[in-house]
């Protein structure tokens, strides 16, 4: 049902928002005359590495720096791409990924090979599924270039301050991923745009009726400030807060 769901929702997807995507590439490739795609490898299901599509926002090459993490003032994104970063088109280009099986309309963020070598024994299970364009941490951290503006270290910040709460949301996710779970993140993802308060309250109530961690509820309501922890497989660890 779930993949019904994708290929119904993706090729529908794909009608609907291909005017406006044909549009930004345009303007993209207007900027600097080169490609308005870039193809990122990320790593799918069973840790097994894909293309997933996306609107380019930065200078051709900007992968090659060294840096994994994006934060909101990095010099390698274009004037165009700070728009399409804060409205989420890169996101939309993931409709084929998930048309041709790659993704899932929902599930965890795929993300790059050199962070997911880095995974605990806990969090390997994200892997065994399909990645998504949204699920819970989408939502609660939508302002990750936000939160890692100014850093110093991008990448550090990334695995002490986001990584620990993504990789436990998108647990919670697989374990009790529903259809209907899965129609109510697509909504309050598109809602999240329009009003990111209203879709983290409905987060936070959500996870309540999940009965989940009052420190992982605490969090994804973005009540409290988000401080180093260790990821999920190493809760014996003290985290300094």
């Amino acid at each position: 049902m779930k993949r019904l769901l994708d290929v119904i929702g993706s090729f529908f997807g794909l009608l609907v928002v291909s005017p406006l995507l044909m549009s930004v590439m345009v303007i993209v490739w207007l900027q600097d005359f080169k490609t308005p795609l870039y193809i990122a490898p990320r790593a799918g299901r069973f840790g097994k590495e894909f293309r997933m599509i996306k609107l380019r926002s930065m200078v051709i090459n900007a992968d090659k720096s060294g840096v994994d993490s994006t934060s909101a003032n990095d010099a390698r994104i274009t004037p165009i791409g700070h728009f399409i970063r804060k409205c989420k088109l890169d996101e939309l280009t993931q409709l084929w990924n998930v048309l041709i099986g790659d993704m899932s309309l929902v599930g965890p963020r795929p993300n790059v090979r050199a962070e997911t070598v880095l995974y605990t024994s806990a969090e390997k299970k994200i892997l065994s599924v399909r990645p998504g364009i949204t699920d819970f941490s989408s939502i609660v951290f939508s302002d990750e270039g936000e939160i890692l503006e100014n850093m110093k270290d991008p990448d550090l910040a990334y695995n002490q301050l986001i990584r620990p709460w993504k990789s436990r949301l998108g647990l919670i996710y697989i374990e009790n991923q529903t259809v209907l779970l899965d129609l109510q993140l697509i909504f309050h993802t598109a809602l999240g745009i329009a009003s990111k308060k209203e879709a983290l309250s409905w987060v936070v109530r959500k996870l309540k009726n999940l009965d989940v961690d009052k420190n992982v509820i605490a969090i994804a309501g973005r009540r409290i400030e988000l401080y180093p922890f260790p990821p999920p497989g190493t809760d014996n660890i003290v985290a300094e807060r």
